[in-house]
């Protein structure tokens, strides 16, 4: 399958190039890309792959969600609210795939894809949660997800659902790849950016959010370099100034 990634992905950054559709039997170690909205794909990836739509599913078992790896964030926050389940809310405007939330340990504040989690179906089988190390935008998950199982608990919490999707209402709706780093303990990584200078700062295409500084958002005709050159320079300034070592939370291929 041909992809056009500076259509697909959502900071509209880089090259058409051949996929593969992959499920268990046929994955041969190429990067599973979800929907590219944490990935920044340079002009030259190694092999890319995108997951069958087979993986693209909600399902309820008994006490568990069943959900597959391509479902989308958005849709199984609908599925919750719709059946009155609980834990899901923060998924409202988070982008992007189950799979992929859960290999980075997605989330907003404390309430993460991890905390209902039960199970992941990988090469390797089922592996339960108790097995996977999770952190802060983290996990060790080193190989595809294909389904997830989550509990189920009963109560969808509106006002949460409101005081979350109010809390993302400041972020930037220009293409962009969401934040760019991790925020570092007991700080924000948009704080430490704007605080050395770099707020509306432009490369080629590519421009320091106004709205959120950890937000690099894309003006028309940002490249792969633009990107890297501000991810850099973002890097190096905190480093000099503060002494921390900002941590990239994108994906690099």
């Amino acid at each position: 399958m041909i992809i056009d990634f500076s259509k697909f992905s959502s900071i509209k950054i880089g090259p058409k190039i051949r996929v593969k559709i992959v499920n268990e039997y046929n994955y041969n170690s190429e990067v599973l890309i979800g929907r590219a909205t944490n990935t920044l794909i340079s002009p030259s990836p190694p092999k890319l792959a995108l997951l069958d739509e087979r993986y693209k599913f909600i399902k309820t078992e008994n006490a568990y969600l069943r959900v597959g790896a391509k479902t989308k964030n958005q849709s199984l926050y609908h599925f919750c609210k719709r059946k009155n389940i609980k834990g899901f809310e923060f998924l409202a405007k988070l982008p992007g795939t189950i799979g992929g939330s859960i290999k980075m340990n997605a989330g907003v504040k404390e309430f993460e894809i991890s905390n209902n989690l039960v199970a992941i179906k990988t090469l390797n089988g089922w592996i339960e949660k108790k097995d996977i190390t999770f952190s802060y935008r983290f996990s060790n998950i080193n190989e595809p997800v294909f389904e997830a199982l989550f509990e189920i608990k009963e109560g969808f919490d509106f006002e949460l659902d409101k005081t979350l999707k109010l809390l993302r209402s400041n972020q930037p709706k220009e293409a962009s790849l969401g934040s760019v780093f991790k925020n570092p303990k007991n700080d924000f990584a948009g704080r430490l950016i704007e605080a050395v200078g770099m707020k509306g700062m432009k490369k080629g295409g590519i421009k320091v959010s106004e709205i959120h500084a950890n937000f690099f958002i894309n003006t028309g005709s940002g490249t792969f370099e633009d990107m890297m050159f501000l991810i850099k320079e973002a890097k190096k300034r905190v480093y000099n100034e503060f002494g921390i070592l900002l941590e990239e939370e994108i994906k690099i291929v």
